[in-house]
């Protein structure tokens, strides 16, 4: 029986890229995958709604329930927690992906696009987990993974854009942070990042279509995540990993498959020296 079969997991920001492709891989599994974003009607430059993706969940093979969630409303968290617990009768795991980007200096950003990145990136992270965690408490082997880097203090990744760095390391350590605050209940808690750019139609939107073809589908991250929240949550806590090196843990050794243009020299993603 596949690993995830009959569990729930939620996932935070899956209309579309990553967060989709994790729910999907999810599905094949059999999975109850409670789909949440922002979208539900289609956006004139996005792909994908919450529908839309969990009509993909089902045709994968798992169940879906699509929910309208704005991470940053508390209120909604809860209700959204409440749907998925009372839908499917529990929770397993939480994907922590919603996120906001804006790639520029402290000159270059507004106040609004920084509270919009700590209010989505980091408020968001830890009022879902908050909510979360009291049904993961009662689940057989609990896992948070959020999308978020390894800490790395080469000042190459502040000066470009503090602000995201500093909104995408509080994710971190609030994954962290959690691992060890939960590891009496065993509740596993990681991180995740992948090694090279990812080619999403959210990150062509902000950087351009030149540097997709330099870059991995959303695929690898979503099989290094369901690598990661089918291991045993008490010994696989307080990491944060590289999606490559957690496939190469499970035998893999190419990842040309996953590539946008196979042979292209690919880019690697921003946090990584």
């Amino acid at each position: 029986m596949p690993a995830l079969s009959g569990k729930t997991v939620l996932i935070t920001g899956a209309s579309r890229g990553i967060g989709k492709a994790i729910a999907l891989r999810c599905a094949r599994d059999g999975a109850n995958v409670v789909v949440t974003g922002k979208t539900e009607d289609p956006h004139p430059k996005l792909p994908g709604t919450i529908h839309s993706a969990a009509e993909e969940v089902e045709q994968a093979g798992g169940k879906a329930l699509a929910v309208a969630l704005d991470v940053r409303a508390e209120e909604q968290v809860a209700d959204c927690i409440r749907r998925t617990v009372e839908t499917f009768g529990g929770l397993d795991v939480l994907v922590n992906n919603a996120s906001a980007i804006h790639l520029a200096g402290v000159e270059g950003t507004p106040a609004k696009r920084f509270d919009l990145m700590f209010a989505i990136n980091v408020r968001g992270t830890h009022v879902v987990s908050h909510h979360a965690i009291p049904h993961l408490r009662q689940a057989s082997n609990p896992h948070i993974l959020t999308l978020a880097p390894p800490l790395n203090l080469n000042p190459d990744w502040f000066a470009p854009h503090a602000a995201y760095t500093a909104s995408k390391y509080s994710m971190s350590m609030l994954a962290i942070g959690m691992a060890g605050e939960l590891a009496e209940a065993g509740i596993a808690s990681n991180a995740l990042w992948p090694r090279t750019t990812i080619a999403t139609a959210a990150v062509e939107f902000v950087v351009g279509s030149e540097l997709m073809e330099r870059s991995r589908k959303p695929a690898i991250m979503a099989d290094a995540a369901h690598a990661i929240v089918t291991r045993p949550a008490r010994s696989c806590t307080g990491n944060t990993f590289i999606d490559e090196d957690v496939l190469r843990e499970t035998g893999l050794n190419s990842f040309e498959s996953y590539a946008v243009n196979p042979g292209a020299e690919l880019k690697q993603d921003i946090f990584l020296d």
